[in-house]
């Protein structure tokens, strides 16, 4: 796996990152889900830089010229709910892609320490020969991004795949390494020390779907 941190040069991407970990600019909910949509944005460009492109003539109101354009047929998918906000600022970029949705959540039955990863709604396209882009904020254990990957498998095998993320755990980037194709890129914004006890990533943001959307209720 190929892993692009991108925070590790200096941009205008750490202003976004720092206000999203912030707790009092936590405060502002739409806000925080700009921000996240603004990652999208900015690791989507990058990630362009890898497509493939081929030139095509434009008509101007003055003249003919050429450009070059990706021609990487795109599927985005974006794990539920939490991935939303990221998923909006990939389709920003990459406006005639093909989408998809699915969801997964952390299932803890009898010890809160422990979860599973449950999977149960998922509409997607043929991902056969295409580029998919998965897209979930948080990587902490790296369960959640392997569940759904297995639960796209049926639906074709992508051409190239990249992984899109806000933040992650060493631990959690080191657990999809080997679970995904070996030339799988991760376009990362900034990637933290460890998990705590209950799995979540230190110092990292919280949880990035209340924070976006509100507080659930656990079942």
């Amino acid at each position: 796996m190929k892993i692009h941190n991108i925070s590790s040069k200096n941009s205008v991407l750490n202003t976004f990152i720092a206000e999203i970990r912030d707790v009092d600019t936590q405060k502002d909910t739409m806000r925080f889900r700009r921000n996240i949509e603004r990652i999208g944005e900015v690791l989507g460009y990058e990630m362009s830089k890898t497509f493939s492109y081929e030139p095509k003539e434009i008509q101007t109101p003055l003249d003919k010229t050429t450009t070059d354009i990706y021609e990487n047929d795109l599927v985005l998918c974006s794990i539920l709910r939490a991935g939303v906000p990221l998923h909006n600022g990939l389709l920003n970029y990459f406006d005639d892609a093909e989408n998809a949705f699915i969801s997964a959540y952390r299932h803890h039955k009898d010890n809160p320490e422990v979860f599973e990863i449950i999977v149960e709604y998922l509409a997607c396209p043929s991902l056969e020969g295409k580029t998919l882009v998965l897209a979930d904020p948080m990587v902490a254990s790296g369960q959640s991004l392997v569940a759904t990957y297995e639960a796209l498998k049926p639906f074709g095998t992508p051409k190239e795949i990249h992984l899109i993320a806000v933040i992650g755990a060493k631990e959690g980037i080191e657990f999809i390494k080997d679970k995904f194709p070996e030339d799988t890129h991760l376009w990362i914004a900034t990637i933290d020390e460890e998990l705590n006890e209950k799995g979540y990533i230190v110092p990292g943001l919280g949880d990035a779907g209340d924070l976006a959307f509100g507080v659930k209720l656990q079942h």
